[in-house]
């Protein structure tokens, strides 16, 4: 009976030692990694109009690739017309803070005079809601206006970024039209958006069922690994003979 016994308990830990590490594989490594810290613009690194550092990519959401070929357009655009586009992301604001409030704070941190912040654009993209603003110089406002900032910021920043979190492709559509519209081209326009027959949510998506089927493998286990060894013993009690007899 002892012996038995012990056969049980070493069954249920030899699955408990299974399902642990599955465990881990299913809840994912986000339940244990650490939260991106909150940013507010006392934070962020000093810039002075001279400044070449175009893009800051403080939300990691832009290839080294991408982030030179856009710093190298800037760059160009600055030393053909004066007017100068800065890119920043980031990935959480502070309690309290909006993407709108941090770009003006930023905006006044890097630029404190009207003469300093007469040429100039910044546009800002916080990551963890894809929420981004956009502000400009009095200078630029006549080639620049209000409407198509508004515009780069809903439409050429915002379709990619709602099509899948495509970063890349948002800030490469949004420097190229920031570029042509400030080198005094024609306005780009909006990307055009194609409607999509499936609907947000209407379909799982491939990790979450696998996370899904994941989770209810860890859970049958732990049913497993309880139900077993209760089942054998209960079995056993009900073969052995009786003492009566």
């Amino acid at each position: 009976m002892k012996q038995l016994l012990n056969q049980l308990l070493s069954i249920k830990k030899h699955f408990i030692r299974l399902i642990l590490p599955l465990l881990a594989i299913a809840l994912g490594s986000s339940l244990f990694a650490t939260p991106a810290l909150a940013i507010g613009v006392y934070q962020m690194p000093g810039l002075t109009v001279s400044d070449a550092n175009w893009v800051l990519d403080k939300g990691d959401v832009i290839s080294r690739i991408n982030e030179g070929k856009i710093s190298s357009s800037f760059e160009d655009l600055a030393e053909k017309t004066g007017n100068e586009v800065r890119f920043v992301s980031v990935r959480r604001l502070d309690y309290g803070e909006t993407a709108e409030s941090f770009t003006k704070a930023l905006f006044e941190k890097w630029f404190p005079t009207k003469e300093a912040q007469a040429n100039q654009t910044l546009l800002v993209l916080v990551t963890i809601a894809n929420n981004s603003a956009i502000i400009t110089g009095d200078k630029i406002k006549s080639v620049l206006t209000d409407s198509i900032a508004e515009s780069v910021v809903d439409e050429t920043l915002g379709v990619p970024l709602r099509d899948g979190n495509k970063y890349n492709q948002a800030f490469l559509d949004a420097s190229d039209r920031l570029v042509a519209v400030l080198s005094g081209q024609p306005d780009p326009g909006p990307p055009e958006v194609i409607d999509n027959i499936q609907v947000e949510g209407t379909f799982t998506k491939a990790e979450e069922t696998d996370q899904g089927n994941a989770t209810a493998w860890v859970i049958g286990l732990l049913i497993a690994a309880t139900i077993i060894p209760m089942a054998t013993y209960y079995i056993y009690q009900v073969n052995q003979p009786s003492s009566d007899g």
